[in-house]
């Protein structure tokens, strides 16, 4: 099976939305194409969904296959610490590898979607970067916002994911808009990554894995 991570460069970055979508548009392609978020943590109002049920709405799979059902986290902190705070037994990054490489088929491109940025702690013993080494994916999408403030960030993940082949992914990223185009431009020109700024193309990066 070949593994795409998802991450970010914080919480709220729109993680969810990019996964989802594409699960869509690859099915929509005849790509098979699995999702899984390893653990969540959550708190949200009674009319609104978990990550899980979003994602897996996309895909056309149960919540529980998404995310298991112990790894719900109803409580607003990081896994391990929600965990902790609702009594739950502690885990590993070992253990969400595993439950990921055990519950989806050979066969398919199997999107990851995270927590967090990319040094938020995942697990007990470590966060997304652990996740990456262990899962040892073909990619890593890393979700950025288009906004003051993106460069430093971006730079900070993609120097926890060294030795990863990490594109960008500018969300809701403006070409009318002066900063989003000279962000854009900064992280290409001068440090010389792989930036996509719209879901067609982000789709097309992933596409070509499954084409070899």
């Amino acid at each position: 099976m070949t593994f795409v991570v998802v991450a970010g460069t914080g919480t709220e970055i729109g993680k969810t939305w990019v996964t989802a979508g594409l699960v869509g548009a690859l099915r929509r392609r005849g790509i098979a194409v699995a999702v899984r978020k390893p653990v969540q943590s959550f708190s949200i109002p009674h009319d609104a969904s978990t990550d899980a049920e979003i994602l897996g709405e996309a895909a056309g799979a149960s919540a529980h296959t998404v995310c298991p059902p112990h790894r719900w986290l109803p409580a607003a902190m990081a896994p391990p610490m929600a965990a902790d705070a609702l009594g739950f037994d502690p885990f590993t990054i070992g253990d969400l590898a595993a439950e990921v490489t055990t519950s989806t088929n050979a066969d398919d491109i199997v999107l990851v979607e995270s927590a967090g940025g990319v040094r938020s702690p995942l697990a007990a013993d470590g966060d997304t970067v652990s996740l990456v080494l262990a899962l040892q994916p073909a990619l890593v999408i890393l979700v950025a916002d288009a906004e003051l403030g993106t460069i430093n960030l971006v730079r900070l993940s993609i120097d926890a994911l060294t030795g990863q082949r990490v594109v960008v992914y500018l969300n809701r990223f403006n070409g009318d808009d002066e900063l989003h185009r000279r962000n854009r431009d900064w992280l290409v020109t001068r440090e010389s990554l792989e930036v996509v700024t719209d879901p067609e193309a982000l789709e097309h990066v992933v596409v070509a894995l499954s084409t070899g």
